[in-house]
């Protein structure tokens, strides 16, 4: 890390490090107080979670990673399933042979991130076939459908999730092969999978209807597809789950793009609002759901996308909790009481930038788990666990990224129970505050230093331990923990976690820092 770059002097180079609790006497001070922070809410012990699209799971053509910097690929824009895009001869696509699910290194990582939620969707869920019989897969999908996932790779699945202690997540097949002559829904292909599922021990724990009908019209459902045959059909999937799987959660509508556009001043294919959705259907989802992500990959908007150089700024990090606000918003008019998921999320659309797997995405990463948590979202579910730039695991290697090790950070320090930190944020600085994991009475908060240039300090009144996260540069795509860097073994197996223990008085955050804290001794009553 340059010393001078991030504007620091040379009194200590152990405060680089994120070590040191020296703090110049000129600095301002934040006092914070734990042990008298109030309960505002609680999350699913699921609430940091993960996405395997349904295309990986059986096979096809995704979202092809960028090429590192310099290479031949540069952004463009193009077609994009549930997104709009103007077609260039730049394909953004490459085809996946089905992910192989047994790998004991993805298994170690993911169960590192459990308890969670193992979604398996994405608009090529919204036409994909489940061929239900120990056949080899068919090589044409039958008409009015676009893919087919067999048993064999369904039973992958369900044997992943019991390995990772993950709930499984899914959402329907809705095209036109699974139609009456009247266009009405039906449920054979879904029940099929339900009833599959079921005889090999396993369990569809939450489940949207369809991917995004929000973009029906270009996320495989049938032509002139609306509200009303949303509602229609949402209610006609509700009577199926009634009867043949009543303790899976119905999600729902499942919507994005709506509250803050994805990319500003760039038209998008007409949408079914999910007010209109909402109004038709009543009251019959169990929990409100939606999609968020802060913007658009330049594989389908070019240059329109949002910049990295934006990540640090209110900006672009208030575009979270503006589009969580717009759909609580709905949730609290149309299911009032019903509790809100973010059920997939990450960087970008369309397969992340080029930054989504660099330590610059951390912030936006943990700064929307933070504010999510506040909001009483129940569960967010990031896209995805290891495909194309914003997953969590590089797909070739399956290396840990920043983001996987800032999720390993919240899963392992951040409890269920949310507190408010009494400290308002600022451009500058942003803090979180939860019980701390399985220690009782103990308060964890993460703090954000986005200021790329200057140090921000903390007044504490107690001891206890940090975890500071940085990186040699934003766009480096290493992180270290309290100045070691964090690397998986080829096996899977992770290194130590530990704190670095510091005592009452101040506690210095370094520029561009994302340092964890916990407060053993906190004795907060909403913790105990």
């Amino acid at each position: 890390m340059n010393v001078s770059k991030m504007g620091i002097t040379g009194q200590a180079i152990s405060v680089v490090l994120g070590l040191a609790l020296f703090v110049p006497s000129a600095l301002a001070q934040t006092a914070i107080q734990p042990q008298t922070m109030p309960q505002v809410g609680q999350v699913d012990p699921r609430f940091v979670s993960f996405n395997i699209e349904a295309v990986e799971v059986a096979g096809g053509r995704f979202w092809k990673p960028f090429k590192e910097e310099g290479g031949s690929d540069q952004p463009n824009t193009s077609a994009a399933p549930g997104k709009n895009a103007s077609a260039t001869s730049v394909d953004p696509y490459e085809y996946r042979p089905p992910i192989n699910l047994g790998r004991s290194k993805l298994r170690k990582l993911a169960a590192a991130l459990g308890p969670s939620y193992l979604r398996v969707s994405g608009t090529w869920m919204n036409s994909m076939f489940f061929q239900d019989d120990d056949a080899p897969a068919l090589a044409t999908p039958p008409q009015g459908f676009k893919g087919v996932i067999t048993r064999a790779q369904w039973k992958g699945v369900v044997d992943f999730s019991r390995a990772v202690n993950a709930e499984l997540a899914t959402s329907a097949a809705i095209s036109d092969g699974t139609r009456d002559a009247g266009g009405a829904w039906m449920p054979l292909q879904t029940k099929a999978l339900f009833d599959y599922t079921k005889s090999i021990g396993g369990r569809i724990a939450a489940a949207e209807f369809m991917n995004e009908p929000t973009f029906a019209s270009v996320g495989g459902a049938p032509k002139g597809y609306d509200a009303v045959a949303f509602a229609r059909d949402a209610k006609l999937f509700r009577s199926f789950l009634r009867a043949e799987s009543p303790d899976t959660i119905f999600l729902g509508p499942g919507s994005i793009g709506e509250g803050v556009p994805m990319v500003q001043g760039m038209p998008m294919p007409k949408m079914i609002s999910s007010e209109d959705m909402l109004k038709d259907a009543g009251p019959v989802f169990d929990a409100f759901s939606y999609h968020f992500y802060t913007t658009l990959s330049t594989r389908c908007v070019g240059k329109a996308a949002l910049s990295w150089e934006k990540v640090l700024t209110p900006e672009y990090l208030n575009r979270n909790p503006e589009a969580e606000a717009y759909y609580a918003n709905l949730r609290d008019r149309y299911l009032p009481g019903k509790p809100i998921w973010n059920t997939e999320t990450g960087e970008a659309g369309c397969g992340g930038n080029r930054w989504a797997s660099n330590y610059v995405d951390s912030f936006r990463f943990i700064d929307q788990l933070g504010v999510l948590a506040q909001k009483n979202v129940q569960t967010v579910i990031v896209n995805t666990l290891a495909a194309s730039d914003y997953g969590l695991l590089d797909p070739s290697t399956l290396d840990p990224r920043p983001d996987f090790w800032a999720a390993l950070l919240w899963k392992r320090i951040m409890g269920t129970r949310v507190l408010n930190p009494m400290v308002p944020s600022t451009a500058e600085l942003r803090i979180y505050a939860q019980c701390a994991k399985e220690s009782k009475g103990a308060v964890a908060l993460v703090v954000l230093n986005l200021d790329q240039d200057n140090p921000q300090s903390l007044k504490v009144p107690l001891a206890g331990k940090r975890f500071t996260l940085s990186a040699p540069q934003l766009l480096s795509n290493t992180i270290s923990l309290n100045g070691v860097e964090l690397n998986a073994r080829e096996d899977g197996s992770l290194p130590n976690i530990n704190g670095a223990s510091f005592k009452p008085g101040s506690v210095l955050l370094n520029p561009a820092t994302i340092t964890f804290i916990v407060f053993p001794d906190a004795k907060n009553s909403s913790c105990m």
